[in-house]
């Protein structure tokens, strides 16, 4: 049986409670103990005095908290990005050097995993056969020198998530195995996956279902993000008693593909993003309701 440990996502504490102290404090009280740092938090451009400040108070945080930062993660703000996958080469490099960034703070508060969203192709490029070949090309390229330099910086995997719009590489099975295969090529950190179960909204037939994914592809997917959604959208609900009852999320099922998949090791991390105009008292409410429910079903440590 795969090791299965539940932690959280830090997207809910993007813009309520961005102080390290303030997150690891919730967190502890949670009793849970890993967590995925979100760069939502902290843009890893930022000075570089603002990073050493707050990759120190991170450090201090987690350690007095006893937390453990599984990886570090693109949060909503990258992702309204095109990233290496964006038309213009200058705004390609531009994505390359914001992913250096990610690594070299990873590296700083000592966690050996970054990734999220890789690149979005524009429509144009998209819809024209040889300039979707040649932007794949480019992509695949950037991120072989980003695995050579992550693992000069001492990280051990590119984490990168399946999304749920077709100009988002990796989008379908195929696509996903693919990115596994020609991304590895040549040395450097391995290229793993952070699986979103929330993501095959825009999928028919078998790859609709979180669950085959999972059976698919969790032994490659160190991470995995785990949400309450009804498989029609992106939702990211908690897993509240009203979710739960429109949601098609079962957190037992989850545990089965899991173990069937063979995987060896398993970090089920809740991705709850409240909106923004949610109350604050409400969001932490959903969050502890989530965390309580999940716990019935996945272990902690």
């Amino acid at each position: 049986m795969a090791r299965i440990v539940l932690g959280s996502n830090l997207s809910w504490a993007v813009k309520r409670w961005p102080m390290p102290e303030d997150w690891s404090e919730i967190v502890a009280k949670l009793d849970i103990k890993y967590v995925q740092f979100s760069f939502d938090l902290l843009d890893p451009r930022s000075t570089q005095d603002a990073v050493d400040h707050m990759a120190g108070l991170i450090l201090d945080a987690v350690k007095r908290y006893g937390i453990v930062i599984h990886s570090t993660f693109t949060g909503l703000a990258a992702y309204s990005f095109n990233l290496l996958s964006h038309p213009d080469p200058v705004m390609r490099m531009d994505a390359l050097d914001w992913y250096m960034k990610a690594v070299d703070f990873t590296a700083k508060i000592g966690v050996k995993a970054t990734g999220g969203h890789i690149a979005a192709k524009s429509v144009k490029d998209y819809n024209n056969p040889g300039r979707r070949a040649y932007i794949d090309s480019a992509l695949y390229d950037a991120v072989k020198a980003l695995r050579r330099y992550a693992q000069a910086k001492g990280l051990e995997m590119i984490l990168w998530e399946p999304m749920p719009v077709p100009r988002e590489t990796p989008w379908t099975m195929t696509e996903t195995e693919e990115v596994l295969k020609k991304a590895n090529e040549g040395p450097g950190a391995a290229v793993k996956l952070n699986i979103d179960v929330g993501h095959q909204c825009t999928l028919q037939g078998a790859e609709a279902s979180p669950y085959e994914w999972l059976k698919r592809f969790a032994p490659q997917s160190p991470s995995i993000h785990i949400q309450q959604t009804d498989g029609k959208a992106d939702r990211h609900w908690p897993f509240t008693e009203e979710y739960n009852k429109i949601g098609i999320i079962k957190p037992d099922k989850l545990v089965e593909a899991i173990d069937q998949s063979g995987a060896k090791e398993v970090y089920l991390l809740l991705e709850y993003i409240p909106p923004f105009e949610a109350p604050d008292d409400e969001v932490l409410k959903n969050l502890e309701t989530s965390i309580k429910y999940l716990k019935q079903f996945i272990p902690t440590a």
